[in-house]
């Protein structure tokens, strides 16, 4: 899974040791949403190329039925998109990503860095997601060497890689997309002229005991809730940059079609291969398809989204354990710590606990989405409580507000009761969603009775009328 990746888009996102102009740590000014649509669509469709979305489509086909990993593909599509174009609006006003929003939009300066630390530990997982994807396929290949190895190579490659930073990553992502499209296709024609696993139409496969809809319905969508949340919030990174007079396409492209392609395109592709192959893992399938062409495609397509993962990994942890607790290493240090954890969770097998994983984050995520959709659209635009605009500098700020802090909290301590299977099943499969309400609603419920008292210490007379959002 990526974050931002384009080192023009992003405005040359160093750390903050080596650049203080970042815009990770401050919102884009007016004159640096320059950015057309198009150009920032294209972008966003980078983090599409992860194989993480195909093996979603290929693990819920071969466990649970195709047509119901199409429902669940096409769920998460018409959710991450919506929750996408609602945060891709905000984030367009403000010129803020969601962590930035996040501080003046309802959780205080410090507040913000829970929401750090989340994102951190998205992409930790992700990270040893598609190190383990990469480990897998080139031991489909290369036999004699233990997948162990393989995963503590794979985890411990990327360090060295990330040093060179995002403006090396973005040439990669360039290059590299053509060889992608070329191998996707090539598989797709050898899977063609090779007997399938399932004699059937690919559509109408339905694993013994299994169902349509009920049960099987719901563990794919609790599977899906988990990256739901990530597509829609990550696309704030990119919205912030689009162009005053393309607001309202750019909008839409930037936060629907990234959704569109990960969700669905892809997903439909997954479950193809999936069912056709018998087979959950894409860095399995395409070195069987492909031979060492297979592993060059996961490799190609896993370690580039990998160094981002790390890089955005360690900054997060480096903002957040600094504002918390004032440690200090370096990003240097979280860079290797990122690493480590990552490769200890792919030992730990983290494919073969996928979709609690998900189902996890996806808790936390949603309900995060939740609190600032709910702050801007309702409290601030209906409730007309707290500042018009989304405030992000800490002078301005308190530490804490409890409008937010509380309402993530309480929603993901019951949402993951729910995860748990203490709420029933039904709630079980939708924990992430039933997260995301009741967080919606106690952000409302909290802001009125705060009275908006811990929004700022000072309104500020600098933001421009362009910038409010209600």
């Amino acid at each position: 899974m990526e974050r931002i990746s384009d080192e023009n888009v992003q405005g040359g996102v160093e750390d903050k040791e080596t650049k203080k102009d970042d815009f990770a740590l401050e919102k884009v000014p007016a004159e640096g949403r320059n950015m057309g649509w198009l150009s920032l669509t294209n972008v966003t469709l980078g983090v599409a190329t992860a194989l993480l979305f195909m093996q979603m489509g290929s693990l819920m086909a071969v466990y649970y039925g195709s047509v119901n990993a199409l429902l669940a593909a096409i769920y998460a599509t018409v959710v991450a998109g919506t929750l996408g174009i609602g945060i891709c609006y905000y984030a367009a006003k403000s010129g803020m990503n969601v962590n930035l929003m996040a501080r003046g939009g309802g959780f205080g300066y410090i507040g913000a860095s829970i929401t750090s630390f989340i994102y951190a530990t998205n992409f930790i997982m992700y990270c040893a997601i598609e190190g383990s994807i990469m480990a897998y396929a080139v031991h489909e290949y290369f036999q004699m060497i233990p997948a162990w190895v393989l995963m503590v190579f794979f985890g411990l490659v990327v360090i060295p890689l990330n040093w060179f930073g995002i403006k090396q990553l973005n040439k990669l992502q360039k290059w590299s997309l053509p060889i992608f499209i070329v191998l996707l296709a090539a598989g797709f024609a050898i899977a063609l002229n090779r007997a399938p696993e399932f004699a059937g139409n690919v559509w109408s496969f339905l694993p013994e005991g299994v169902q349509v809809g009920g049960g099987a319905l719901l563990a794919c969508i609790g599977i899906m809730n988990g990256l739901v949340g990530i597509v829609a919030l990550l696309v704030s990174d990119y919205a912030r940059f689009i162009k005053k007079e393309e607001f309202k396409i750019g909008v839409f492209a930037v936060g629907f079609i990234p959704p569109l392609v990960c969700f669905f395109l892809m997903g439909v592709i997954g479950i193809w291969f999936g069912v056709r192959l018998a087979e959950e893992n894409p860095g399995v399938y395409f070195v069987q398809l492909l031979g060492i062409g297979g592993a060059l495609f996961t490799i190609l397509t896993q370690l580039r989204i990998n160094i981002t993962n790390l890089y955005s990994g360690s900054l997060s942890l480096s903002n957040f354990f600094e504002n918390v607790f004032k440690f200090t290493p370096g990003r240097t240090f979280w860079v290797c710590f990122t690493s480590i954890v990552a490769i200890i969770m792919m030992l730990a097998g983290v494919l073969d606990h996928l979709d609690a994983l998900l189902t996890f984050q996806g808790v936390f995520l949603l309900s995060w989405a939740a609190v600032l959709v709910s702050d801007a659209f309702v409290v601030k635009r209906v409730m007309k409580i707290g500042p018009r605009y989304f405030e992000h500098r800490q002078e301005y700020l308190y530490a804490w507000n409890p409008v937010g802090v509380i309402s993530l909290l309480v929603a993901s301590i019951i949402g993951s009761i729910a995860a748990f299977g203490y709420m029933g099943m039904f709630l079980q499969s939708v924990a992430a969603f039933f997260a995301a309400v009741i967080a919606f609603v106690l952000t409302i419920i909290i802001a009125a009775a705060t009275k908006g008292k811990y929004y700022l210490k000072q309104e500020a007379n600098d933001v421009s009328k362009d910038e409010y959002i209600a």
